[in-house]
């Protein structure tokens, strides 16, 4: 299976507390729900297709909880474009504390999460994908893990709150697959993975241009 993940950030890439006002308030953040008047037909229509070709859903245990906590309890998910798949496919967490998961369809890995991820993607077509889980993409981009990068960016400036990304940590080139612009200021950006970037070994000759 092929390995997506899907990420919702703000220009400054901030992925914390994105849908509601006490989804996360971790580290005193206090702007939670930032995306949510952003988020109208075009982003839901997006997203519905994605959640739709998925075969399985890999989660850390955060996102899993807060989405095990809202559409793993909607009454009558039905063919919903997004409650539907999740409810209805495969759903991993990788955990080494959670050993009661309330979510039907789920399984815990909390032994090697390396092997185990591997062996899903071994498996001949299908696509696994990552929504949310900040620190399990960081692991699975620092391991190569990702296929491919599905970036939601909305035109906000949090200011706080923590980033998909750290100060420092490892480097990745990334191919543009697909980018387009929706009507409301969201940027949606494909990327795939392609080994480390290229720096230039040369100083910069500030007479050139001039």
């Amino acid at each position: 299976m092929k390995l997506t993940t899907v990420t919702n950030v703000s220009v400054d890439g901030v992925m914390q507390g994105l849908g509601g006002a006490d989804e996360d308030r971790r580290g005193g953040f206090e702007r939670g729900g930032w995306a949510l008047p952003l988020f109208d037909d075009e982003p839901e229509a997006f997203l519905g297709q994605v959640y739709q070709r998925a075969d399985a859903f890999l989660f850390g245990r955060r996102t899993y909880e807060i989405f095990a906590g809202s559409w793993g309890v909607m009454p009558d998910p039905g063919d919903k474009p997004i409650a539907g798949p999740l409810n209805k496919r495969p759903k991993y967490v990788a955990s080494t504390t959670l050993t009661e998961p309330r979510w039907a369809g789920t399984t815990v890995i909390s032994g090697d999460v390396a092997a185990a991820v591997r062996k899903l993607k071994a498996e001949p077509a299908g696509e696994l994908q990552v929504h949310g889980s900040g620190k399990l993409v960081r692991w699975l981009l620092d391991n190569r893990l990702v296929d491919e990068i599905i970036l939601l960016t909305y035109p906000v400036v949090v200011g706080q709150g923590a980033r998909l990304f750290p100060d420092t940590g490892p480097d990745t080139a990334l191919d543009l697959v697909d980018s387009r612009a929706l009507t409301n200021g969201i940027t949606i950006q494909v990327y795939r993975p392609s080994g480390r970037p290229r720096y230039a070994t040369d100083t910069a000759d500030p007479n050139r241009g001039s």
